[in-house]
């Protein structure tokens, strides 16, 4: 979780559910949706709102639900405000909404620190790259994004993703397995945590790590009773570690994954 995505991915959602509906759903709903796991996909999950919608809510002049390559199209519209494939410069949507949730130093700290990195993401290349390129600066980042294999809880953009950046490692021949080192996945959602755990069966050998933090829009502190809801459905779905932002996870993994430092 690097951004905030409350007033773009979960705006759209609610916007793309309203022009179809007039109806737009709570905060707390689309919260209570993505808790149960298989609703990663933001477009997915607009057209199983529109689905609940209907069946809530008879309404014989309702109209059938959309297909899903209009409601993309649709989407899009809110989030990019523009061809996604274009320039970013002449996206005029609710991307450029998102708050940066961390600095581009906590990259250069992770390295620092001997701790590999990359992303896992469920948005679409574009939106993905121009957040880690030209926000934060980074270059070639490590990334698997939307199209590049399976929605999460499917672990294999997981694993593919830990296996490249243990094939790079400097010096070492690696692979997933005993003798490699731990892998730890930082994210926001049940999918995330259930990712983390079917990597587990798919590679048993491998020591793998669920770290998770509540979204931006849980951390206020009127949102106290939301937030603590949240993240007992994380723990339930088997997060090792919940942090308090995402900005933590450097302190968390050096506690979790380095040899504790002892005094000469």
């Amino acid at each position: 979780m690097i951004r905030d995505v409350a007033a773009s991915y979960r705006r759209a959602i609610v916007e793309t559910v309203h022009h179809y509906s007039g109806w737009r759903p709570a905060p707390a709903l689309i919260d209570s949706l993505k808790g149960e796991g298989c609703w990663n996909n933001d477009w997915e999950a607009s057209q199983e709102l529109l689905r609940r919608w209907r069946r809530d809510v008879p309404n014989a002049d309702a109209p059938p639900l959309p297909p899903l390559e209009a409601l993309v199209e649709v989407f899009s519209s809110f989030y990019f405000g523009g061809d996604s494939n274009g320039d970013p410069q002449d996206w005029r949507g609710f991307i450029g909404s998102e708050t940066l949730l961390v600095a581009p130093s906590l990259f250069d700290q992770l390295g620092a620190a001997g701790i590999a990195w990359g992303f896992v993401s469920g948005a679409e290349p574009p939106s993905a790259r121009y957040v880690l390129e030209q926000r934060l600066g980074l270059v070639d980042p490590p990334l698997i994004a939307m199209g590049e294999a399976p929605d999460k809880p499917d672990p294999s953009g997981f694993l593919q993703l830990a296996g490249r950046i243990l094939a790079a490692w400097p010096g070492r021949d690696l692979a997933l397995g005993p003798g490699a080192p731990p892998v730890a996945y930082l994210g926001d959602t049940v999918a995330d945590v259930q990712t983390v755990q079917r990597a587990r069966h798919a590679c048993p050998d491998q020591r793998f790590l669920s770290l998770a933090v509540a979204p931006p829009h849980l951390q206020a502190p009127d949102q106290l009773v939301n937030r603590c809801r949240y993240e007992a459905a994380l723990r339930e779905a088997g997060a090792d570690r919940i942090l308090p932002q995402t900005d933590a996870v450097l302190a968390v993994l050096e506690a979790l994954l380095l040899p504790p430092h002892r005094p000469s």
